[in-house]
């Protein structure tokens, strides 16, 4: 099978990002050293405003994260305070029909993959369906609607689950996300992100909160509702030097190349929220043998989005490191700065940009093909989202 370009044609990145974001940079500075130029920087914030854009034929586009930038969260949520949670059923049907007003090039991310990806239910239902362990849930694929806090606790008592993650259908980087557990008594409490101001705003904050009134947890999800809720169990996990551990693995054209530990004393790992890096290495030793079950679930999970180069997925170790299950599957799940190869990736000494630019020069013509990308039809999403 062919390649994507002609043997020796020169390639023509083209990155559709926030241009000031250090990710740009980063995958400027890998283009560059592979011998690539500099690509092409798109803004969001123009795509948003103009509709659209056209790419030539023979551009490579890569999409790239659309946060950190405080006009183009206004553009999509339609809310001017960055830090606010509300607001992501919103993002997510402008952000869709953003990414398929895009036109023409060779395209690294596939629109109808994205849409998968930033709804929390589809990837649990694709994962599930594929036989990815995932941890049991009752609204994966969107099967159940919940309300409000009272339909978490009915949909935790039919279920029988005691200790659930209640996160937002499409958030990210833990925003809205609540771990919430039960005890034998009745009593509730809730670790999360989410500050409630006295107006009843919601805001996501640096430091971890711990709610032990049940009025306060059902204030907080009965506001983030209507944007969609998705629940899952939450897995008693693997721990590193007394904290509680998991990984984010990337996988690059179907094969893990990089994993980072992250541990933390809460449950929220993410690295924003006072998570740390950890060894690598200890956790090999601990998992011994299974490691390659733990890197072969990860990309077991990436192939269920085979036309999206690079995934981040989170993995799930079960306590003894004997035992994965996938948590989430991040569309841009790759900013892990100064972070090399896995031995035996084929990455070695690369780090997650410089291997997706090297993954490329293998790809096939039918991986990612030149092709239009007509606007999604999210007109379902937008009447349902929060005016």
């Amino acid at each position: 099978m062919g390649g994507l370009r002609p043997r020796g044609a020169p390639v023509k990145w083209a990155v559709v990002a926030n241009g000031e974001n250090r990710r740009v940079a980063l995958f400027g500075a890998a283009a560059e050293a592979a011998g690539f130029g500099t690509p092409r920087v798109v803004e969001w914030r123009d795509v948003l405003r103009d509709g659209g854009h056209d790419f030539a034929d023979d551009e490579v586009v890569r999409l790239d994260s659309p946060g950190e930038d405080a006009e183009v969260d206004r553009l999509l949520r339609g809310i001017g305070e960055p830090t606010r949670v509300e607001g992501s059923a919103r993002w997510y049907a402008r952000f869709m029909d953003c990414v398929g007003s895009l036109r023409g090039g060779l395209r690294l991310d596939d629109p109808a993959e994205l849409a998968v990806l930033f709804d929390k239910r589809l990837c649990h239902a694709r994962l599930d369906a594929a036989g990815v362990p995932v941890p049991p849930s009752p609204t994966s694929g969107a099967r159940a609607a919940v309300d409000g806090w009272s339909g978490v606790r009915d949909l935790m008592a039919r279920a029988a689950l005691r200790r659930v993650f209640v996160k937002l259908a499409h958030g990210s980087s833990a925003s809205g996300v609540l771990a919430v557990e039960t005890t034998a008594s009745g009593r509730i409490r809730a670790t999360t992100s989410v500050e409630r101001t006295a107006e009843g705003d919601l805001h996501n904050s640096l430091r971890i909160r711990r709610y032990t009134e049940e009025a306060q947890i059902a204030a907080i999800v009965d506001t983030l509702a209507p944007d969609g809720l998705h629940i899952e169990r939450w897995l008693p996990k693997a721990s590193l030097g007394g904290r509680s551990a998991d990984l984010r693995v990337v996988v690059v054209a179907g094969r893990a190349t990089h994993a980072v530990v992250r541990t933390s004393r809460s449950p929220l790992t993410n690295l924003h929220l006072g998570g740390a890096r950890s060894d690598l290495a200890a956790v090999r030793a601990l998992a011994g043998d299974r490691w390659a079950e733990a890197l072969s679930v990860s990309e077991r999970a990436a192939a269920c989005f085979p036309g999206t180069l690079c995934v981040g997925v989170d993995l799930l170790p079960a306590i003894g490191w004997r035992r994965f299950a996938v948590g989430e599957v991040n569309a841009f799940g790759d900013l892990l700065p100064r972070l090399t190869g896995l031995p035996g990736s084929g990455a070695e000494g690369l780090d997650t940009y410089a291997a997706q630019i090297a993954a490329f020069r293998t790809l096939s013509t039918d991986r990612f093909p030149p092709r239009p990308s007509p606007p999604l039809d999210t007109s379902a999403r937008t009447a349902h989202a929060p005016a």
